[in-house]
């Protein structure tokens, strides 16, 4: 039982944290956005649902601009200077940060809502997307504000910030405007006017918190030293701007021709299947928000066998905590679209299964992403995700118009995996960092073969409402054994589980006396 008391290190417990805010706030904030999502799809027509994913598409596309890379790139170099001990420079890149996406955010709000009719009319053939733009347009100075302001404080190695404004307040605050429409019964329109209602709120409680709670204080003086810090940070971030730009168009490009090949319906009829199999994803991000940071320090102190040891460690709990979700929902995709959107959304289950299979071979490439951008290497990671997106628009304008939304399903699992292998690829050459292990690949193969055993019991059932929960607690139990059974723990897990133990007050005496018969 020696191990048993190894204690996790400074910045896996960083990680480990930060992870834990974070996957509570995402997991949050997907629940409601999710209630949302049924919301408004169950209250509009299936061609207003199709317009307000479009419009959330196209918005995606503005912040991302607008951002410029700073919502990284400040976090990046925040932890950077602190890990230093360069506090002059720290408060240089907040002010930069905020002044420069400011400017941008303006501009681009003005844009959009100057361009909306165009957008509409000449490249979705969609009249009423006009107004919805519109509205949206308001909305990016203050949803970016948000952005730039919780980048900040990541930057400060705290995810509570972004959990608490971005995830929970902004998602809380749309669904209760949301519901006062439809109990009003008010138009379609209404639902936009609630985004923007939400993101004003939430970027006003951010700033007056931020007041007050922010690490280190700064100035928007200029100077010499200012000048030379925004140059800096600007020229490292505009690569990331394309990253983020490149990745949110790979994540919605499948959206974008299917509105364009096909018809608002067929995005709506996607757009069930999409955030279902992002369920897989959201972990990944979670992990990637606090793993920036703590990386960069790792790597700026030279701590290299401890950062490709972070890097094992967290793919392997990421997707321990995944697996079991990706196992339902490929196994029963059908089931769990008919019971959370109806029958009527029924025929996305092939898609669903598409992309839950291309999310869970992102999982297993660990957070690499996260480990470029810490290494300094955003240049590489921008032509990486060209390279993807390139290649996922080809694919898309060949399978959309014979396959519909199997074909964008497709398309986007192989850029997704493309992107995979190349960037992963690069991490080991630059820090020989690698994702995969012997204790994640036993218990994985085992609660796979087990999983498929059950899918054949289950699938000569109809499965209701009650039954999805017990799946899930089913194909969880059905890995913990799989871990346990083949003796897959790593010092880190054990560790791990003294470390919730001491946080949460729950006893976990019988579970490490059971785990200290397989070590």
């Amino acid at each position: 039982m020696a191990e048993m008391q190894e204690p996790l290190s400074i910045s896996m417990r960083k990680i480990a944290r930060g992870t834990g805010v974070a996957i509570v706030g995402t997991l949050a904030a997907m629940l409601v956005g999710f209630i949302i999502r049924l919301i408004i799809a169950r209250y509009g027509s299936g061609a207003e649902y199709g317009i307000y994913s479009l419009v959330i598409v196209i918005f995606a596309f503005a912040t991302t601009i607008v951002s410029l890379g700073l919502n990284q790139g400040a976090t990046r170099y925040i932890a950077f200077f602190r890990s230093k001990g360069d506090t002059a420079r720290v408060g240089g890149v907040i002010s930069a940060s905020l002044i420069l996406a400011a400017a941008a955010s303006i501009i681009g709000a003005v844009a959009l809502f100057l361009g909306a009719g165009a957008i509409a009319t000449s490249i979705f053939h969609t009249p009423a997307l006009a107004s919805a733009l519109k509205i949206f347009a308001v909305a990016i100075p203050f949803f970016t504000l948000i952005n730039i302001g919780v980048a900040v404080f990541r930057g400060f190695d705290s995810m509570g910030q972004q959990t608490g404004f971005q995830y929970i307040l902004f998602n809380l605050l749309f669904l209760a405007f949301i519901l006062v429409v439809t109990l009003l019964n008010m138009t379609f329109a209404a639902v936009f006017y609630s985004y923007l209602a939400a993101s004003i709120i939430t970027a006003i409680a951010l700033v007056l918190y931020s007041v007050k709670k922010l690490p280190q204080k700064f100035t928007f003086a200029a100077g010499t030293d200012t000048a030379a810090v925004r140059k800096e940070l600007l020229l490292f971030s505009l690569p990331l701007m394309g990253t983020a730009l490149l990745s949110t168009m790979m994540f919605w490009v499948d959206s974008l021709l299917l509105g364009y090949f096909k018809t608002p319906e067929a995005v709506g009829l996607y757009n069930a299947a999409r955030p279902m199999a992002q369920i897989i994803g959201e972990p990944m991000s979670a992990v990637l928000l606090i793993y920036v940071p703590v990386a960069t320090g790792l790597y700026a102190r030279n701590l290299m066998a401890e950062f490709r040891r972070n890097y094992t460690i967290l793919t392997k709990w990421v997707v321990s905590l995944t697996l079991p979700i990706f196992l339902v929902l490929f196994l029963f995709p059908e089931a769990v679209l008919n019971l959370l959107f109806g029958t009527g959304y029924t025929a996305a289950a092939p898609a669903l299964r598409i992309l839950s299979l291309g999310l869970i071979i992102n999982n297993f490439f660990g957070p690499r992403g996260g480990a470029l951008v810490a290494l300094g290497h955003a240049k590489f990671l921008l032509w990486s995700i060209a390279a993807a997106v390139t290649f996922d628009v080809i694919l898309n304008i060949i399978l959309i118009p014979p396959m519909g939304i199997v074909g964008a399903a497709i398309a986007a699992t192989a850029a997704l995996t493309l992107s995979c292998v190349i960037s992963t690829t690069k991490v080991y050459l630059s820090s020989r960092a690698q994702p995969l292990s012997r204790n994640l690949l036993k218990p994985v193969l085992f609660s796979i073969a087990a999983a498929f055993l059950f899918y054949f019991i289950f699938s000569r059932l109809t499965i209701t409402l009650w039954m999805l929960p017990l799946l899930f607690i089913l194909y969880y139990a059905v890995y913990a054994a799989a871990v346990v059974l083949t003796r897959s723990f790593d010092k880190e897990d054990i560790a791990m589980l003294l470390e919730i133990e001491k946080l949460s007050g729950v006893n976990f005496t019988a579970a490490k006396r059971i785990l200290s018969r397989f070590i």
